[in-house]
């Protein structure tokens, strides 16, 4: 039996496709949300416990817990580093009250992505691979590294309007 897992080709209303693929990627976002949890329940019995214990580990969570949101919610835009994003946030406990809103927006922009022009732009990388594979390899690292490039802007944006933030120490 063949699946069709591409939402062009549905033969649906597209409220529906994207409502479908909305329910698709929040269950299984969720579920990498609960089994990084899960794995963070069972460090707490070894001895990475010490380790989750030390002030610098409970400031990086901190951090993630801040700044986590807007993180989960655009890594549904990227291939893969959702799944890294949602187990993450699990891994360090984010509140449900900022990670539910997060992936919900996340998941929807994934769902409308996906069902219009997100096959469209996997079926257009596939034919550049076809054609010229480094070219293919050179857009995938392209689009990869302007993610990094914007995630780090934005942190170092967010770091320097934050009112906390100790003065930087002039040396002489």
């Amino acid at each position: 039996m063949y699946v069709n897992f591409n939402p062009l080709t549905w033969d649906a209303p597209y409220l529906v496709i994207v409502g479908a693929l909305f329910m698709i990627v929040f269950l299984r976002a969720n579920g990498t949300y609960w089994l990084g949890r899960l794995i963070s329940r069972g460090a707490e019995r070894t001895r990475a416990r010490r380790m989750m214990e030390t002030p610098g580990y409970q400031r990086a969570v901190q951090r993630l817990n801040q700044w986590g949101p807007p993180v989960v919610s655009v890594s549904f835009l990227t291939i893969g580093f959702q799944t890294l994003v949602n187990l993450a946030a699990g891994a360090t406990r984010m509140p449900l009250t900022r990670y539910l809103p997060a992936v919900t927006i996340g998941c929807v922009m994934w769902a409308f992505v996906y069902g219009t022009v997100g096959t469209a732009g996997i079926e257009a990388l596939g034919l550049v691979w076809e054609r010229n594979p480094p070219l293919a390899v050179f857009l995938g690292v392209l689009a990869v590294s302007a993610l990094v490039v914007f995630i780090t802007w934005r942190v170092r944006e967010a770091k320097r309007r934050r009112p906390d933030a100790a003065p930087a120490v002039e040396t002489a």
